[in-house]
């Protein structure tokens, strides 16, 4: 049967609660651990998937097609793991399967309540993760903070879970903040006596606080946190600024959580330090042998997190070069506008398009992707960065005047870029697109084929728009190389170009699967000809 840790978070958002869920998996995992992970979020939407990005960042996808909340990204990266459909709850999943059953009559005509059927409902939810996988501790983060109402019913569920599973097979764990006061020249911590006084209304006792700060605690306020928030001092854990996510872990072991969990859980397993990830991921992104400035250029760009996991994946393909990557974003409508493509991208040594919605700033991406072919500047497309790649090619190299995608101009004489068929008929837009795993089959003289070094691939999609066959032989007699298909629907799945030091378009996402410690092949081959170049 497995443990589980429950994560909460009070006072603000945006406290870290999913890296501190994804560090204290990765402790558990070094230390041999199997974990699994569920973020419980509070808002009505069935899923993330029809959410704009200006609402709730980046849309992170899984192997099984779900589209699910970005934290997602974070636990896959930081650990083993490997998320699903089932590991994102959100209270529209949770009411649009109770009233089914209602509607079905499952529930025999008794009056349908937020408690006992709600709560239930989260309740099996959050069992049937770790349910027949092996998995040792199963970490739940509650998103949102402690006091809002849409978070109540997830929080009432937890409370139950912790008392039926008992001591030994439960522990709560809550984030919160601890704010430096300069006037005053030091912390203060009754915002956290309030969060914890919130969460002891609700009937959760936190066993451990993970106190955000900028400045170190001395151990005078954690006897003054224990004391006023009835936890152990030894439970009172600083979770201080970092320069990156990646210390996490390293701050968090440093201090003892592990053992502390391992303690609270009734664990014994040999301790293994962290040292590989020190070394190898902190020391690199902290202290690289050289450094490199790659240009992302899209339409969200002012929103830090609707790119997070290409950000991540960029760093991660630095690391594996020993290479600090320093990104200049640039928002792609701003190139539309410019008349010199040179004073803006003239000094970046790699440029990346990535995915996207819609036809604002598609002009500048396209302006951007015929100046790194042009240029001989590294490219990497990522699912609409491969569709506008092939129009670019297909406007500037194969005389196809104003070719386009239907999804900018139905009508447009050139559709290299069309709706699937099957897709025609879709006007529900949740869940619909072509989502999650897909295999590519790759040709071996390709630069997609040095990266993978193997000739069968899975990748994850999120998409609804697909290459145009019709102009497949066009392109080709012009220097474009198709190096991907899905074998299943002879779908293309990767483009390049020849004569190019280095060209790769993909349909998939491949930021989703690289992690710190293993960075994604056409990552690291990215940032390495961006190095060479």
């Amino acid at each position: 049967m497995s443990k589980y840790i429950f994560v909460t978070g009070g006072v603000v958002s945006s406290l870290g609660k999913g890296l501190a869920a994804a560090s204290i998996g990765k402790l558990l995992e070094e230390r041999g651990l199997k974990v699994a992970f569920i973020k419980c979020d509070p808002y009505l939407n069935v899923d993330p998937g029809t959410m704009s990005p200006f609402q709730h960042g980046e849309v992170y996808v899984t192997d099984d097609g779900a589209e699910t909340d970005l934290d997602l990204g974070h636990y896959e990266r930081f650990t083993n793991s490997v998320c699903s459909k089932e590991s994102n709850i959100t209270t529209g999943k949770i009411y649009y399967s109770v009233i089914t059953k209602e509607r079905r009559g499952d529930y025999l005509g008794k009056t349908i309540q937020i408690i006992p059927h709600i709560t239930n409902e989260i309740k099996d939810s959050i069992r049937a993760v770790p349910k027949n996988k092996d998995i040792d501790v199963t970490i739940v983060e509650i998103g949102g903070t402690v006091g809002d109402i849409e978070s109540l019913p997830f929080l009432e569920a937890i409370r139950q879970m912790r008392w039926e599973l008992g001591d030994g097979y439960a522990l709560n764990i809550h984030v919160t903040l601890l704010p430096y006061i300069k006037a005053a020249g030091e912390h203060k911590t009754k915002p956290t006596q309030h969060s914890v006084g919130r969460l002891r209304e609700i009937g959760i006792l936190p066993d451990i606080l993970l106190c955000r700060t900028e400045k170190h605690i001395t151990l005078e306020q954690k006897e003054k946190i224990s004391l006023f928030c009835n936890v152990d001092r030894d439970a009172v854990i600083e979770a201080i600024d970092v320069k990156t996510i990646y210390e996490v872990p390293i701050c968090f072991k440093k201090q003892g959580l592990d053992d502390l969990i391992f303690r609270k859980l009734n664990i014994k397993k040999e301790d293994k330090g962290l040292e590989k990830w020190a070394d190898y991921v902190v020391e690199r992104v902290k202290h690289p042998s050289q450094e490199v400035k790659i240009s992302v250029v899209g339409k969200y760009i002012t929103l830090p997190d609707a790119y997070k996991s290409i950000y991540e994946a960029l760093t991660h393909g630095g690391i594996a070069n020993d290479a600090g990557v320093v990104i200049n974003k640039i928002d792609s409508e701003e190139l539309e506008e410019a008349k010199d493509l040179s004073k803006v991208l003239g000094d970046s040594k790699g440029i990346l398009i990535p995915g996207g919605f819609g036809n604002r700033g598609i002009e500048g991406k396209i302006a951007a992707i015929r100046f790194a072919r042009e240029n001989k500047v590294p490219f990497f497309g990522i699912c609409l960065g491969m569709q506008l790649a092939t129009i670019e090619f297909a406007r500037n190299v194969c005389g196809m005047k104003n070719a386009n995608s239907t999804e900018f101009d139905p009508k447009t004489e050139f559709p290299v870029i069309s709706l699937l068929e099957e897709q025609k008929a879709v006007k529900d837009m949740g869940a619909t697109m072509r989502l999650g795993a897909y295999q590519c089959r790759i040709i071996k003289d390709s630069n997609a084929f040095q990266a993978y070094k193997k000739e069968t691939i899975s990748e994850r999609h999120r998409h609804r728009y697909e290459f145009n066959p019709k102009y497949r032989k066009a392109m080709e007699k012009q220097g474009a190389v198709i190096a991907g298909e899905n074998p299943q629907k002879d779908l293309v799945e990767i483009f390049e170009i020849k004569d190019h030091p280095w060209f790769v378009a993909c349909q998939f996402h491949p930021e989703f699967k690289s992690k710190p410690d293993k960075a994604h092949p056409l990552f690291r081959d990215f940032i390495k000809a961006a190095l060479g170049s």
